[in-house]
This record gives C-alpha cells, structure tokens and sequence, in this order.
C-alpha cells in the first residue's frame, strides 16, 4: 500500500510504512506524522511528466498516499480555475488578486479533494465502512465518492448544520447521524462510535490521507501562476546545478504568489496548501514559500485569539458565537500549534479574524463584482483579505491568492437582507390582445422605469467606469451616463441634467478640476453634486480647490463598492 512514502512521526521522528489502519506512531503511539516522498528524485523527474497529464488532482500521483489511480472512482476533482479578481482587485488596488475556485469540484467544495485521495486509498485497501463527523461539506463530498466506491458512511453532523446539507448527504444513501451539540462533541461521539464498531475513522488535520490530499492546491496554484505571470527567475550569476551531476539546470523556477489566504475552521486546509508549497521548495521547481494568512471567524477564533497573543496553544471556545457554522470548531487542538510553527518558520503569514456581517458583505461582494456565488465560510477569507488590505498588510503589488473553498448553499437571508427583489403583478386576463398587451407593459412598466436617478460617471480609463457601472448597477436603481473625458462631462452634464456626477481628476487635456470650474460657472449645472474618485494622491492644495466643490472624495484602491453606494443613495435624497 503505497510504497513510494515513509511516515515520519512528529515527536519521536520513528519512520515507518504507510497504511490508513495504522493511525499510530508504532514507536510512540502519535497521531502526527507527516508522509515523506523521494523528493530528490521527484524535482528531476515529477515536472517533466506532467507535461503529457491531464491537469487534475491526480496528475502529481507520485506525491499522493495511494498507490495506483482508480479511474473508476474519478469525478474531476481538482484542475480547478484559478480566476483573477479584475473588479476586485481595482476597487482595493491589488491588480494581482487571484481566485482558486474549489467551487467547482464535484460536490462544490475543496474537500472534494481530501473524500476523493481518501476514498480511493480506502478502496486499495480493502475498506468497506468510514466514520466522519462533519459541519456539512467534508460529509458531501465523502457520501459522493463512497457512493461511488461501495463504502458505507455513517455521518455524523451537528443540528446547527443546515437542514439542505444535511438532505444531499443522505440523498447519497449515507447513514446521517444529527448530534444536538456542538461541532466538538459532535467529533467525540463519532471518535467513539468509531472506535466501539472497529470502523475507520477520518481524523481530519491528523490524517495522512487529508492533509496529503490538500497539498495538490499549493501544486496547482504553483502552475497556475506561473502560466498567468510567467516564471520566476533565478538571481543574475546564480546558475543551479544538479548535485549528481553537475550539469546546470534551468534557471527559471514556477512562480507562487505572496500571499495565500484562506478561511479556516480545524486549520486541515492550510496545513497541506504549506506542505505542498514546501515540497515545491525542497525539489527544486520553486525558490519561495508564500505567506500564509489563516482567517477566522470572530464568534469562533481560537487560532486566532491565541496567535495575537503569542500563544504556543490555542484556548477552546466552548460556546461558538458565529452563524456560520461551517467554521465552528472551538478546539483545533494540535493543529494550531503545528501551523503557527510552519507559518512563523516558513512563511512569515498572519492569523486574522472577521465578523459574521463582513463575511455576509463579502459574499454579496463576490457575487456582484465577480460574479461568484460563494457560501459564507468562503466569504470569510475574502472579508480577511480586505481587511489585511486596509491594514497595510497587503501591498499594491503583491500576488495574493484566495481560496474559494465553497458554492453558496443556501443563500442566506443576512447576505441579501430586504428589497432583493421586485414584484411584477400581472392583471388579470383580458378580453382583447389589445388590452392584454397594455396590461403587460404597465406591469413591467414597474420594473423598468425611466424616472429612476439620472448618475453621469466620468473617468478617461474604460475599467474604471465599467467598475463603477456594475457596483451602481447591481442595485438595478439609476439610469447610467458615461463620459471618457473633460469636455465629454460638461456637454453630458448640460444635455441630461444628471443628479449626481461621479469624477476623475486625472485625466488628459481636461482634468477634473476644470471640469469642476466649468459646472460652477454654469447656473443650470452648478446645483449638481459631484462625488471625486481619484487614484491622485492629492496635495494640501489640490484639497483646498476642492473644498465647496464637491460633496465627497474617494480615494480608488481605499472604498468598498456598498460605502459608495450609501454615499451615492445619502446624496440622491
């Protein structure tokens, strides 16, 4: 069973073979242990191979805990996109935001990958019957592919998971155990249920099989980068060369990005994504580690409460506090104490944390400037990126990647709240197609009126009004001009008359302040409000013009679309 890797136990560093029923350090009796590779002989073999291999999980065969590939248990797990955030990353000026999308895995989530390494390493080894206690995603994604497989799954769940999760994984036949309790104890009767009947037990960060599976993301996103950005390059005069045979090897490495965030509840995710990218090191395909940024939920943030206070172990929150119950794990136990070493020693990463409402703000977020639907624990990694770009933390040019770990399912009312619909009332039937028609128009007639406020947005740079169009149009409330410079604006402003003009000062022949000058002078166009958006750092000065010409001023790079939106609504009324 998977002879190509060694275990290494973390606390007495005994080497043993690897088997998923032997869950114990065979010296000392650990849990931990960390699966070693050939990684000499992989750096010089692994990269050209993949070259003819279709991109999926299992196109890095060789550094995973199974033997041979099951084709037959195939689903398309992993070879997920790796998407740029272009609307993003110009409303937070990062122009390098990346999206990994494990969205679009087999059940939607990135634990697809760890139910489809572990299924079928399950299956080479003969086992039939699997234990899991879960928040909803990780049983999803094993009730697929133990379906698939013939392994019965007893699932154990907690009640706060929701009612819509808890139907797909017993759609799939699995034998669905709902815990009043919380997501720990939840993880205690199903540990002990386990252990009474014999079964085999996922353990989640402690498992081979699960951290193993994770690392395929850092590999992926290593490729990805390297393809979107081009490669990374060794330093002038800093020719490698192989220590066997001293023959000079390519200097150009795959690129990875700075940055690597994700959400996190037991810390299983970040643990393999760092052991991937740490492997990509030691073979000699990349010179780097990212930095790794672990985000948290506020109402259930033990890694992160214990990080900021230098802790070496994280206290348990026994009473989550948080609606997103995905990511309610109040004792991630060892797991933090591992991360928090790797983090500090390889990449010099951070551990935030964000409330319920930024999470719901993110997805609402997403959804309207990227056009992802993503669930709420995804939207808590993004919630942390932008508070990590307020902060300072993050830099304009930096290569930040984000996991979006999981589709929205359900979306929730706190995400959308009231008025995220409009009702059409069609009339009753009538006794001419005549009169039909016109009852029919004067319905939608409420849906789509002209008399909704008239905004002009003035920028010489096309993404930036385009940007600015969807953040207003994703409130489906304006009627939309556009200029593209000075003179265009002015025209614009004495033809329509708009109620609120949104302006650049940067821009050729015409800037923003004469443009200002102009609608001043003019009495039918002096009364129109004007909100600056500018990417201009702005000089005492340049603020004192402006100062009684404009209502607001926003910086491009520094406001999130819903503070323009309440800015833009505050001055229509």
């Amino acid at each position: 069973m998977a002879s190509h890797l060694i275990l290494e136990c973390m606390d007495c560093g005994f080497r043993q073979p690897y088997h998923p029923c032997s869950p114990h350090c065979a010296k000392c009796g650990s849990q931990w242990r960390e699966a070693r590779y050939d990684y000499a002989i992989l750096g010089q073999t692994l990269p050209g191979k993949l070259t003819t291999r279709s991109f999926n999980l299992w196109r890095y065969r060789e550094l995973l805990p199974v033997s041979n590939e099951n084709f037959d248990l195939f689903m398309g797990e992993g070879g997920t996109p790796l998407i740029r955030a272009v609307n993003l990353g110009m409303m937070l000026g990062c122009p390098y935001i990346f999206i990994k999308d494990e969205r679009q895995g087999p059940t939607a989530s990135f634990k697809d990958r760890q139910a489809a390494v572990t299924i079928a390493a399950l299956k080479e080894a003969g086992i039939t019957e699997m234990v899991v206690a879960s928040t909803g995603n990780v049983a999803i994604s094993y009730s697929a592919y133990a379906a698939r497989a013939g392994i019965k799954l007893w699932a154990f769940l907690t009640s706060l998971v929701p009612g819509s999760k808890m139907r797909e994984v017993a759609i799939y036949g699995t034998q669905v155990i709902k815990v009043t309790g919380s997501y720990d104890q939840c993880k205690q009767i199903a540990a002990e249920f386990a252990r009474k009947r014999g079964l085999y037990l996922d353990t989640g960060a402690r498992n081979i099989l699960s951290v193993e599976s994770m690392k395929t993301i850092a590999f992926e996103i290593a490729e990805q980068i390297t393809q979107a950005l081009g490669p990374s390059r060794v330093e002038s005069g800093a020719q490698t060369k192989d220590p066997r045979t001293g023959s000079p090897l390519s200097s150009e490495k795959w690129r990875v990005p700075n940055w690597y965030i994700q959400s996190v509840s037991g810390g299983m995710g970040p643990l393999g994504v760092i052991k991937g990218f740490s492997e990509l090191k030691v073979m000699g395909i990349t010179d780097q580690i990212p930095k790794i940024s672990m985000i948290q939920a506020e109402g259930c943030a033990p890694m992160v409460h214990a990080w900021k206070n230098n802790l070496d172990k994280a206290e348990p929150v026994n009473s989550p506090r948080t609606l997103i119950e995905t990511l309610a794990t109040g004792d991630p136990g060892r797991a933090y104490a591992i991360l928090r070493h790797k983090i500090i020693n390889a990449s010099g990463g951070t551990a935030e944390s964000v409330t319920d409402e930024e999470a719901y703000r993110a997805t609402h977020l997403l959804a309207k400037m990227e056009g992802l639907s993503i669930e709420p624990a995804a939207a808590v990694g993004f919630a942390g990126l932008i508070k990590m770009v307020r902060s300072g933390i993050l830099h304009p040019n930096d290569i930040i990647v984000v996991n979006c770990t999981g589709h929205t399912m359900p979306v929730e009312h706190d995400i959308l709240g009231e008025g995220w619909s409009r009702d059409v009332i069609v009339p009753k039937p009538a006794i001419t197609v005549e009169s039909q028609e016109e009852g029919l128009l004067a319905a939608l007639n409420q849906v789509a009126s002209d008399r909704y406020p008239c905004i002009a947005i003035v920028d010489d740079n096309p993404e930036v009004r385009r940007l600015i169009r969807r953040i207003l149009q994703s409130q489906g409330e304006f009627t939309l001009f556009e200029a593209d410079n000075g003179r265009e604006a002015i025209a614009l402003a004495q033809k329509e008359h708009p109620q609120l003009i949104i302006l650049d000062l940067m821009m050729p022949e015409m800037d923003g302040f004469t443009v200002l000058n102009a609608l001043q002078s003019e009495p039918q166009t002096s009364d129109i409000p004007v909100i600056v958006v500018t990417a201009k750092e702005l000089t005492t000065s340049e603020k004192q013009r402006l100062q009684g010409h404009i209502q607001t001023l926003m910086q491009k790079g520094d406001f999130m679309s819903d503070e323009l939106i309440e800015e833009v609504r505050s001055l229509l009324h």
